[in-house]
């Protein structure tokens, strides 16, 4: 199977039965970036945010990403504060956060005495109980960078449990490779139970410093350190990426031959290809199989409502996109 397809599959299947060993996934993520210090230096393939104490409390807040800018702004419930002494950076960039955060539904703006000035609507919640991150590798037979990846996330604790899901047969020259508090699933959809666990992930400690590995040349390994502030800032925003992006971030074929699939989730199915695709970068007149119709129907918040505790609505405003790019 390709990695695409596996990623699906095995986010529409964490959501709906949680991470092995581990907990219920409260939100299932794909694609996000963990580097503290290297700006998209690594990307995790897919991210469970595990549940914390005030979780309901935060599907109530806003059904969107609450960017990071934000929330390290100086922005208090109740109190008001003029919108260019809350956030820094030069005065047009602080009315754009403010704006951005009132589109949330996660601040309220207003004019007073002929100054914009901002509040927050509630207190920023302690919901994110954990994060698990999964390096997907259908083929071990073609690792790519897997080394290196799980050396990343294990030395920079961003994570509190890193794993390695494969369709491969799991050797114990796989194992040695990789840091032994790197869990390891073989995955199989075919099974009742896709998921055998090969070896459990071990805590990460996310509470502490960490370094961040950047590079590796023959001989020495190039890292930085990471401070405890700094990677619970980093935590938060991945979690709050997680939150507003969810995993259903595909499109579905503009195609006769596109379906969504057998599974219980929406998946973007290709009958020509007789597989999942992605249909932004498979798709179209190039293909020999293309017969131009509309994508198959679907409302992907309504099937994510439906499957979890998120609320497309929730704060009373309506889903707005692009809202992390503040970040």
């Amino acid at each position: 199977m390709r990695e695409f397809g596996f990623e699906l599959r095995l986010s529409a299947h964490l959501e709906a039965a949680g991470v092995p060993g581990v907990g219920d996934a409260g939100v299932v993520s794909r694609q996000l970036g963990t580097s503290v210090h290297a700006a998209g230096g690594r990307i995790v393939d897919t991210v469970c945010v595990l549940p914390g104490p005030q979780f309901d409390a935060r599907t109530e807040l806003t059904s969107d990403t609450i960017p990071p800018a934000i929330l390290d702004g100086d922005v208090r419930v109740g109190e008001w504060t003029r919108v260019t002494r809350a956030f820094d950076g030069p005065p047009e960039r602080a009315r754009s956060l403010a704006e951005r955060g009132a589109e949330t539904g996660f601040l309220d703006l207003t004019r007073r005495n002929g100054q914009q000035v901002v509040r927050q609507t509630a207190r920023y919640p302690d919901w994110v109980g954990g994060l698990v991150g999964v390096e997907n590798k259908p083929d071990l037979g073609r690792p790519g960078d897997l080394r290196l990846q799980m050396r990343h996330d294990a030395s920079l604790g961003v994570l509190d449990y890193a794993v390695l899901a494969t369709a491969s047969h799991v050797t114990r020259a796989h194992l040695n490779r990789l840091p032994e508090a790197v869990g390891v699933w073989r995955v199989d959809f075919d099974n009742a139970e896709p998921i055998e666990v090969v070896r459990d992930p071990q805590r990460l400690d996310s509470a502490g410093p960490g370094l961040e590995v950047l590079d590796e040349h023959p001989g020495r390994t190039d890292v930085r350190p990471v401070t405890a502030g700094e990677k619970a800032r980093q935590r938060r925003r991945v979690a709050e990426r997680a939150y507003g992006k969810g995993w259903r971030t595909f499109d579905l074929p503009a195609c006769a031959e596109a379906s969504t699939g057998d599974d219980d989730a929406t998946l973007p199915f290709c009958a020509f290809k007789d597989r999942l695709v992605d249909a932004a970068a498979e798709c179209g007149p190039d293909c020999p199989g293309y017969d131009e119709a509309d994508p198959p129907a679907s409302d992907l918040d309504a099937e994510r409502e439906a499957a979890t505790a998120w609320r497309a609505d929730a704060g009373g405003r309506r889903r707005q996109s692009g809202l992390d790019r503040f970040g």
